[in-house]
């Protein structure tokens, strides 16, 4: 089920604690204030490698971080040791790029391309923080 958010809706993503990673100041505003807008706490945003890595170690250690948001080139440098460390810390993440190519095949992530609409990324975090159903076995 899709749910439709506002701020008067049940928020799905209400107290999920997701790290934002953009270089890109208005898209990193966005984001933040879509997330703020359903209940997120917002973990940033972060324009560099290490600041994004910095982040995310003091958010593990401090409650966890439920998702990430990450775009690829963070002012000409790869993301790829951020996802590197959302994978080794467990956390789900998705994609924001207005590139074609992707992490390759060790990072298989949904990808929201830029431009998006703000809804569209709200459903992708919810669609990858939703439960995995269980299999009879």
């Amino acid at each position: 089920m899709i749910h439709v958010f506002s701020r008067n809706s049940h928020m799905p993503l209400a107290g999920k604690r997701i790290l934002v990673v953009e270089d890109e100041a208005m898209v990193a505003l966005l984001v933040e204030d879509e997330l703020i807008d359903v209940g997120a706490q917002v973990l940033g945003p972060a324009a560099s490698v290490p600041t994004a890595l910095a982040i995310l170690a003091e958010g593990l250690a401090e409650g966890g971080v439920d998702a990430a948001v990450l775009d690829l080139n963070l002012s000409g440098e790869s993301a790829a040791p951020v996802a590197d460390a959302l994978d080794r810390g467990g956390v789900p993440f998705l994609v924001i790029s207005a590139y074609a190519a992707g992490l390759g095949p060790r990072h298989p992530v949904p990808r929201l391309p830029k431009p998006f609409a703000p809804h569209e990324l709200l459903v992708m975090l919810q669609k990858l923080m939703a439960p995995l159903p269980l299999r009879n076995a």
